[in-house]
């Protein structure tokens, strides 16, 4: 009897604690990232520190999709970029009640705020904490206030919400009893608030919001526990990045629950995460490695067969494998698998089926890379790129002959808002305000804000040197005039397009330093204004250099005569210095026989950068002393190289891909071998990194999108394999290529490459983002880490650590990494 009423107790007891289990993954609890969670939906509090881009504050994600972020007090109804955010302090949790507090600062004493204008930011002495507090299937916002707004505040900070635009265009919200729509594009009517800054009206006005009734996995409710009311905004008014935004404003003397809301996710029941399958947008060799990767929910526990299907000619499908993929483990947050078709072989299309999951078509055949893959980076996305040209592209023209009055040398002791710094002095013979000539030829707008870094134009330079010197590029397809200063796109001119824009990168180059004596640090627009700019970069100035009369000083912006120039900025760096000089090296040996003036202007630089530079930052020189090696193949080169053994041991992770090429040109026994030593310690660490993800590769999903360090490190292991291939495998350098084409983490397994494969980046954050388009071969920053555990690779054109475009290993490398897999693969 005593054994029954025991196995009773036991079994009443473990069904109280299945039950327990069940209640707290159906209600907001603290889990131990310190962040809220039940089935379906999690609300982080201050672990992204980006407000800027979207990621910061109270952020949640609901049904797999980060739907809310940038909960905070902020000074404006929708603030942009440039604009107060405050400092973070650290984050506190209640273990007892599941609570999450930060204490917060404005102003944030670590920023500079020399862009505010002091009307609309006088000094603000704000402190305050922000929590959130679980509330069973509901969470509460709550904000206390060290002490009451002053009074001239009062009336203007709110606590505001933001919510992701790309999910809700076409769907409904209520707003106690009026409702709405959300439009695709912001609408009227608007004002002038008390600063004369326009705002628009709010799109509704009340207690409770409910967000999208009618899609039980995107309904939400915000309802406000005090008197003040909620307000509807469409952020995208006075931004065009920007997202809809939930406000309520601070009342005049509270402190203690200032703000106080209530938000209700709706959650699907039993939510899952629904797998998805991971692969190369664009396909594979038949001798090349194929490991699909599945991205599972960690609490999905079905067993389920991966199929291989053959897409047939005539119609329908031929099952060529099923089998059960191989656990990998936990990353992030999700559990994954690895499936394994590299046995097989047979050209054609296929599609890989995993339950209700089916990928993109994709390609097995030993032409895989040898069309649409690279060419669109060379025939679209390099040419568009091109500063100081009009660039037609059949019955389109991309823009016009841009930028013709480049360049105005920057002001000194200032501080440009995106980053430039010019120092006391300019470093030239010109002053202040004074025309730089021959800075208005060459170069490549870098990213979608049309500035010129020299670190982008001399990467690029050299990444298609390298192109062009290994894999015998001479594609064309492309016009390229010079002296016209006109490009045309799906035209070709008898010659090889990498070199045409090798040409074109170090004309901008040489022209700099020919016209001050040093490189420039880089060109950009002087206002926001123009920084902001959409479209058609042809309008940022009238393109004739700026008079520098006093009266002129007053021309509006967009009008004749206006001083709306680019400015150049010059720097006492001498890395970067040695960096560029070893670009131009580079490049003397490819444009040599092609424009043999450029390629001598190219060398002599790079000479004399090499002899008047000094830097305690030997890899820097070490560099410089590798290109000018390959080159002119002159002794003292290789001597420096040998002298400074112990800094490229200490640092071959960095520099052993550059040392490989060039051992050919050393006579020194131990010198080698010491060399290869390293750089076997190097692969045991690779090794051990690549353990640590499902991708085949060293990744540290960060804030901003790691995709272009992982296409510059399969760069290097291009170099390194070939320069040892006993040592190093070509297999990271393929895994980092495939990781670009779609095997990386996240539900959008879109290929980063613009254009290329069944499926890719087609909103993205290039010069037509506000077309919602993208540039064919542009390639995008990829996904992100929504911190701590949430990778994202959002369709929105705005977002600029996901989707962006840069010249330089963002670029350059893809290409390279595409050519060399071809070669590499096909040479098998």
């Amino acid at each position: 009897m005593r054994y029954y009423a025991l196995l009773l107790f036991m079994l009443f007891s473990s069904g109280l604690f299945a039950q327990k289990i069940v209640d707290s993954s159906s209600v907001f609890h603290l889990n131990d990232q310190e962040y809220l969670e039940m089935r379906g939906a999690n609300v982080m509090l201050a672990h992204d520190f980006y407000p800027e881009s979207h990621q910061g504050g109270v952020g949640l994600i609901q049904n797999g999709i980060r739907v809310a972020t940038n909960g905070d007090l902020r000074l404006e109804p929708t603030p942009g970029q440039w604009q107060p955010v405050p400092k973070v302090g650290e984050r506190q949790v209640d273990k007892k009640t599941g609570a999450i507090s930060v204490g917060m600062q404005y102003p944030d004493p670590s920023k500079d705020r020399t862009g505010f204008n002091p009307i609309i930011y006088p000094d603000l002495d704000l402190t305050y904490t922000l929590k959130v507090i679980p509330e069973g299937k509901s969470f509460k916002i709550v904000v206390d206030l060290d002490k009451p707004l002053p009074a001239d505040w009062a009336g203007k900070v709110g606590m505001n919400i933001e919510l992701f635009p790309g999910i809700l265009f076409g769907k409904s919200y209520y707003m106690d009893e009026n409702s709405g729509i959300f439009n695709r594009q912001a609408n009227g009517p608007g004002f002038r608030d008390e600063n004369s800054d326009f705002q628009l009206k709010p799109m509704a006005s009340g207690n409770q919001l409910t967000i999208a009734p009618e899609d039980e996995k995107q309904t939400l409710s915000i309802k406000n526990l005090k008197n003040n009311d909620l307000e509807l905004i469409d952020g995208r008014a006075r931004h065009s990045n920007g997202w809809f935004v939930v406000r309520s404003l601070v009342p005049a003397g509270a402190t203690k629950n200032a703000i106080e809301w209530l938000v209700t996710p709706n959650v699907t029941e039993d939510f899952l995460y629904s797998p998805v399958v991971q692969v190369s947008q664009v396909g594979y060799t038949p001798n090349q490695e194929k490991i699909a990767v599945i991205e599972t929910d960690k609490l999905d526990k079905s067993s389920l067969k991966a199929k291989l299907l053959r897409i047939n000619k005539t119609g329908g499908f031929t099952e060529i494998i099923t089998q059960n993929p191989a656990k990998w483990g936990d990353f992030l947050r999700y559990s994954y698998y690895q499936f394994d078709f590299s046995a097989i072989k047979e050209p054609g299309m296929y599609q890989i089926k995993y339950g209700n999951y089916t990928t993109e078509p994709f390609q097995i055949s030993a032409d895989v890379y040898k069309r649409d893959v690279w060419q669109p980076t060379l025939e679209y996305f390099l040419p568009v790129q091109m500063c100081h040209m009009r660039v037609n592209d059949r019955y389109k023209v991309w823009h016009g002959r841009c930028h013709m009055d480049d360049a105005r040398m920057a002001p000194v002791n200032f501080n440009h808002f995106d980053g430039y710094i010019q120092g006391p002095e300019t470093l030239t013979n010109y002053e202040s305000g004074e025309h730089v000539p021959g800075l208005n030829v060459g170069a490549w707008h870098d990213a979608g804000d049309f500035d010129l870094r020299v670190e982008s134009q001399a990467a690029t330079v050299e990444g298609l040197s390298h192109i062009y010197e290994l894999f015998n590029v001479k594609y064309d397809n492309t016009s390229i005039d010079q002296q016209t200063r006109t490009v045309e796109i799906m035209q070709p001119d008898g010659k090889p397009d990498v070199l045409q824009q090798i040409e074109h990168g170090a004309l901008s180059i040489v022209g700099g330093y020919q016209s001050m004596g040093r490189f420039y640090r880089g060109i950009i627009v002087p206002t926001k204004r123009q920084y902001v700019l959409l479209g058609d970069p042809v309008n940022h100035s009238d393109g004739v250099p700026f008079s520098n009369k006093t009266q002129d000083t007053a021309i509006a912006m967009g009008q004749p005569g206006a001083p709306d120039d680019r400015w150049v900025f010059t720097e006492d760096n001498p890395s970067r210095e040695l960096n560029t000089a070893t670009a131009l090296a580079t490049a003397a040996r490819v444009l040599k026989g092609y424009n043999d003036t450029l390629a001598t202007d190219c060398l002599n630089i790079s000479k004399e950068i090499w002899t008047k530079t000094k830097t305690e930052n030997q890899q820097s020189k070490i560099s410089l002393a590798i290109a000018l090696l390959q080159t002119t193949k002159e002794q003292k080169y290789a001597d420096f190289i040998v002298e400074n053994q112990e800094n490229i041991i200490q640092n071959i992770n960095q520099i052993g891909w550059k040392i490989g090429p060039v051992l050919a040109l050393i006579s020194n026994p131990e010198f080698k071998k010491s060399i290869t030593n390293a750089v076997k310690d190097f692969k045991k660490v690779v090794e051990n990194q690549e353990k640590e993800t499902p991708y085949g590769m060293p990744y540290t999903p960060d804030i901003w999108g790691a995709g272009w360090g992982i296409q510059h490190f399969g760069m290097e292991q291009y170099f390194l394999h070939t320069s040892f291939p006993n040592i190093f495998p070509k297999k990271y350098m393929l895994s980092a290529m495939n990781f670009i084409l779609g095997v990386h983490p996240g539900v959008n397994t879109s290929s980063f490459a613009s254009g290329v494969g069944a499926r890719s980046l087609t909103q993205a954050y290039g010069m037509n983002r506000g077309e919602a388009s993208y540039i064919p071969g542009g390639i995008g920053s990829g996904t992100a880490l929504i911190r701590p555990d949430f990778p994202e690779l959002l369709e929105w054109p705005y977002l600029w650590q996901q989707t962006e475009y840069v010249l330089g290993g963002g670029t350059t490398d893809y290409m390279f990494l595409v050519l060399a897999a071809d070669q590499l693969l096909n040479a098998e």
